[in-house]
């Protein structure tokens, strides 16, 4: 059920709603006739999703990294919606750093952590005041890799992991004010995730030394073929974001709901396999059994 026969005049922010799942997210609720506002990396994009939506989205180039950024968008967002207050909040921007863990730069690390687990707090503590006044509610979009992590991927699971704990104290705190907090895993998406993906697995194949590729390389080829399949056989975005609206309007709000049926069948598995199988099966997920 919605939660609101009539969404005209509603409110929402999508983080990195410049493309992939973030820009079908945000025309989605532009469809549905929710004012939508996001976050972009380009003013291209900014540009895009304006003509694309008839001028109900309104996109801002902002480093989520960057809390006084983050909070000066707030408050130019809060402006617009003249203090009627945000009815839904998408945390969906998001990186992924594969690699081994060993050779893995530290700092790469850290920055995945800035921008999936620090700058997602960063933007949900600006939006609060906002959120408060609607008793709206919070999707965090997470990936089941957060349940069932796999190798050579470890801090995009690690970092997504972290998120959902802060979801889960978020809903027990914002409980009073009667915002809801969803954590959405997803699966494999045929998104623009993919290609920066593939991007990500070369350029980290490329820095290699000899010595590291002789420990390391014939397993992250592997893995890097396996991972790219997987992402170009997913779930359509625009089918993706349609469930993650679903999400964001269900009554009563879940509190842990997957996107897509790769991700259902792999949270089952989670549950109901021993660790051992668990094993077992994240190397056979990227072929490495």
């Amino acid at each position: 059920m919605s939660l609101s026969s009539k969404n005209s005049g509603r409110s929402a922010v999508v983080t990195g709603a410049g493309s992939g799942l973030g820009r079908d997210i945000a025309l989605g609720l532009a469809a549905k006739n929710y004012i939508v506002f996001g976050t972009a990396f380009t003013a291209a994009e900014v540009q895009d999703l304006k003509d694309a939506s008839a001028a109900r989205v309104s996109l801002t180039v902002c480093d989520i990294t960057k809390e006084q950024a983050v909070r000066a968008w707030a408050a130019s967002v809060s402006d617009a919606l003249d203090g009627g207050g945000l009815n839904l909040l998408i945390n969906n921007a998001g990186i992924l750093t594969p690699g081994p863990l060993e050779i893995l730069p530290l700092d790469a690390v850290r920055h995945e952590f800035e921008v999936n687990v620090f700058g997602a707090l960063s933007v949900m503590n600006a939006f609060l005041p906002a959120l408060r006044k609607a008793r709206g509610r919070i999707v965090q979009i997470s990936t089941w890799t957060a349940s069932l992590p796999l190798p050579f991927n470890g801090p995009s699971g690690a970092s997504k992991a972290a998120m959902e704990v802060f979801a889960t104290v978020y809903r027990a705190e914002l409980k009073p004010f009667g915002i809801d907090v969803v954590v959405a895993p997803a699966g494999n998406m045929r998104t623009g995730g993919p290609a920066k993906t593939a991007a990500a697995l070369a350029q980290m194949a490329g820095r290699m030394t000899p010595q590291e590729r002789q420990l390391y390389g014939r397993a992250f080829d592997t893995f890097t073929a396996k991972l790219n399949s997987m992402q170009e056989s997913g779930l359509a975005s625009v089918e993706a974001a349609a469930r993650v609206i679903e999400l964001a309007e269900q009554n009563p709000a879940a509190r842990f709901a997957a996107v897509g049926a790769d991700a259902e069948e792999i949270l089952r598995a989670v549950r109901e396999r021993s660790d051992a199988e668990q094993d077992a099966l994240r190397l056979q997920i990227v072929g490495l059994n």
